[in-house]
């Protein structure tokens, strides 16, 4: 069994106007979000094996503060550039590519396509994974080279302005 959760980086900032896309910070609210978003998993028991996140400064900015609030080592946080905006087939390819040793990993990148990569993997579909916003599967695989399009069982889907206190399931779709 593996689990795999994906996070969309937190909110980001569009005020400095000669930052290109890859360089922009995280804003106010995102870098209110992250934390929260790492306290919530740490106090539901998630601690991933490997966090790969995009490399992008708003995506490896919320890894590593996630990882921080559900303390997970720094070690354990490996930076991919093919996350950068990539695909559901780029973020299925990154997956399979895995070694075996990882149970639970956690993507930290953007969208659409972790959106669409995350209404492939599982039955459920969502409109949107927003910024911050947390999506995870469980995979009856051994290996990560066997995950595919639609092998995924929902498990949560959690995001900051979730009112509810406590992430959604299956049974809230």
């Amino acid at each position: 069994m593996k689990r795999l959760t994906m996070l969309r980086h937190a909110k980001s900032s569009w005020d400095d106007a000669s930052l290109d896309d890859f360089h922009r910070p995280l804003n106010g609210r995102g870098r209110r979000n992250a934390p929260e978003m790492g306290r919530r998993l740490h106090e539901h028991g998630q601690k991933p094996d490997l966090l790969i996140s995009s490399p992008a400064t708003r995506a490896i900015t919320t890894a590593r503060t996630v990882a921080r609030e559900m303390e997970l080592e720094e070690s354990r946080i490996i930076e991919d550039r093919a996350l950068y905006h990539a695909a559901a087939g780029d973020i299925l390819a990154i997956v399979r590519s895995l070694e075996t040793l990882s149970g639970h990993l956690m993507l930290v990148g953007h969208n659409p396509g972790f959106t669409d990569f995350a209404n492939r993997i599982s039955s459920v579909r969502i409109d949107n994974i927003p910024t911050a916003g947390l999506f995870c599967v469980d995979l009856d695989i051994g290996d990560w080279s066997e995950c595919d399009i639609g092998a995924g069982r929902f498990v949560y889907f959690d995001f900051p302005k979730n009112d509810r206190r406590r992430p959604l399931t299956a049974d809230d779709f």
